[in-house]
Parts: C-alpha cells; sequence; structure tokens
C-alpha cells in the first residue's frame, strides 16, 4: 500500500496545484517512481489512498495496467490517517502480509530483506529503520523489538524509514471508525507489550520530498545528467543552463535567460534575459522577472 491521501503541508504551495504524490521528480511522478521500486520487489497488486486532489491521481492510476501491476484505489471522502487508510484497505488486505510505504519518499532499500526479516521475527509489525538524526525516534534494543517512539529525535535513536510491513492482527490496535494515526497505535502495542519489530538497512538511499528543500534536492539526485530537458524542450543558443536543472516537456527557454539548481515543470516559458536560481516553476507559467530561490505556482 502507497500512502498518498495526506494535504502536504510541507511541500506547499506546490500541493496547492497538484497533489503531492504527482509532484515530478526529473520529470516522473513520484508515486510512479514508488510503482516501479515496488514491482522491481515482487509487488503486483498495490492500494493507493487518496483524498488531497483525488480526482487527478485517480485518473494519473486507472487500474495500473499502464504500470504493469493492479491498483486499487481507496479514496477517502474525510482523510482517515496512516492508521484509517490501512483500516479501509482491510479487504485488499485479507490475510497477507501487507507492505506500507509513505507516497513522499523515494529509496532504494531492499524490501526482500526487509520481509525476511519480518516474517522470521512473528511480529504484527515490522519497521524499517535506519540512521538519520532529523527522524531518529525509534529506540530499539538488542533482540529488535522497538522499545519506545519519541516524539521527537533524540541521539543514539533510530529514524523511521516510511516503509513497515504489517500482520492482520495489527487491525485490532487501529480503531474502528474515524482518523487514526498509525504511530500512536504503535505506542499503544508496545505499551500493552504486543512486539512490533524493527528492522535496520544500512547502505542504501533515501530521501523524503516533503519540504520543497529536499524536492530540489531529490531532482539533483535522480537527474542522469546535470541537465535534463523533458521531451519538446526548445533552449535557445545563448540561454545558460548552469551547475543542475530539470527542465520538464514542451518547455522554451528564450535568448540569455539563465537556470541555475532549478526545477521547471511541463509547459514553462522562460522569458528573454530572465533567471531562475534555487526554484521551482510550475506547469503553464510564463517567467519574465528573475526567481531566486522561490516557487512559482
Amino acid at each position: 500500500m502507497i500512502l498518498a491521501a495526506g494535504l502536504g503541508t510541507r511541500l506547499r504551495p506546490l500541493t496547492d496545484v497538484c497533489p503531492k504524490p504527482l509532484v515530478p521528480v526529473a520529470n516522473k511522478p513520484v508515486i510512479e517512481r514508488s510503482i516501479t521500486y515496488l514491482k522491481q520487489h515482487g509487488y503486483h497488486r498495490i492500494a493507493v489512498n487518496t483524498h488531497h486532489h483525488a480526482l487527478p491521481m485517480a485518473d494519473f492510476l486507472g487500474d495500473g495496467t499502464r504500470f504493469g501491476v493492479k491498483i486499487h484505489v481507496s479514496h477517502e471522502p474525510s482523510i482517515l490517517g496512516t492508521a484509517g487508510g490501512i483500516r479501509k484497505v482491510k479487504d485488499f488486505w485479507k490475510h497477507d502480509t501487507l507492505l506500507v510505504i509513505n507516497g513522499d519518499i523515494l529509496t532504494d532499500i531492499d524490501l526482500r530483506d526487509a520481509l525476511r526479516f519480518h516474517l522470521a521475527t512473528g511480529a504484527a509489525a515490522t519497521l524499517i529503520l535506519h540512521r538519520h538524526p532529523l527522524f531518529s525516534q525509534i529506540l530499539l534494543d538488542d533482540q529488535g523489538v522497538v522499545r519506545d517512539i519519541s516524539s521527537g529525535p533524540r541521539p543514539e535513536r533510530l529514524a523511521f524509514t516510511g516503509i513497515h510491513l504489517l500482520e492482520p492482527g495489527l487491525l485490532k490496535w487501529i480503531p474502528r471508525d474515524g482518523y487514526a494515526d498509525i504511530v500512536s497505535c504503535y505506542r499503544r502495542m508496545i505499551e500493552n507489550g504486543e512486539r512490533v519489530a524493527g528492522h535496520i538497512s544500512n547502505g542504501h538511499y533515501w530521501r523524503d520530498i516533503g519540504t520543497i528543500e529536499s524536492y530540489l534536492e531529490a531532482n539533483r539526485e535522480h537527474s542522469a545528467t546535470p541537465v535534463l530537458l523533458g521531451p519538446g524542450c526548445e533552449t535557445a543558443p545563448s540561454a545558460r543552463i548552469s551547475d543542475w536543472a530539470v527542465i520538464g516537456p514542451e518547455c522554451r527557454v528564450e535568448a540569455d535567460a539563465t537556470i541555475t539548481r532549478s526545477v521547471l515543470w511541463q509547459g514553462i516559458r522562460v522569458r528573454e534575459g530572465a533567471r531562475i536560481t534555487d526554484s521551482v516553476v510550475t506547469s503553464g507559467q510564463v517567467v519574465q522577472r528573475d526567481l531566486m530561490g522561490e516557487v512559482l505556482v
């Protein structure tokens, strides 16, 4: 399951015009990258929950045929939270182990290794963890059992990657109705002696695109070349593109324009002499002035 119903508040104003899972990274929507990642690890039945900008999400996903998988879209008229969204797809889940991944991360973590670990523990839930000081909230003991989840980062703790493996027995810990947060459920499980396991992943790539700064960095990391041009782009001979840039399909960059460390979505026209630096420009805009560390929507 890909959790994709959130409002994307940290990524505003981009998410005012586009649901976060459809925000392009190196000219490909984040959720398409997630689907490819899951498919590479053998997952061909995928549930996706939607709420914010639900119609464009449903239109993009369809039934999954275009991605070579089967997709079940679980629409939430009222947002249900991470645990509530999981509860709503229980009929899709049935009696299988369910892998859940946040819809705003990009990673190459070995999911097969994590699944083997999870099945060997007999735990109702296994959180995939790693070392990341900004999100280090998980206290793990020497037996691989989660002992505490703090409200903020603490030294010597581990970070939750946003990927977890769940058994149907977890459902009894989720409230039967309304909004519910999965981390709160894990805290209740720990307090009541229920086994929540933690699998540590090392040596992998991981990126949360939840902020503008991290979103820009993700684009740089996923570009095959320093300057990535989408299909149908036109750049004047005197235009200058420096350091790195991602320019989406059907963009036009006019004479003497400069683009540096920036992301342009689809169909953007950069007028003669305009400069764009450390910025994001959403689809269909005409840029006539200098942008320095801005988001133009």
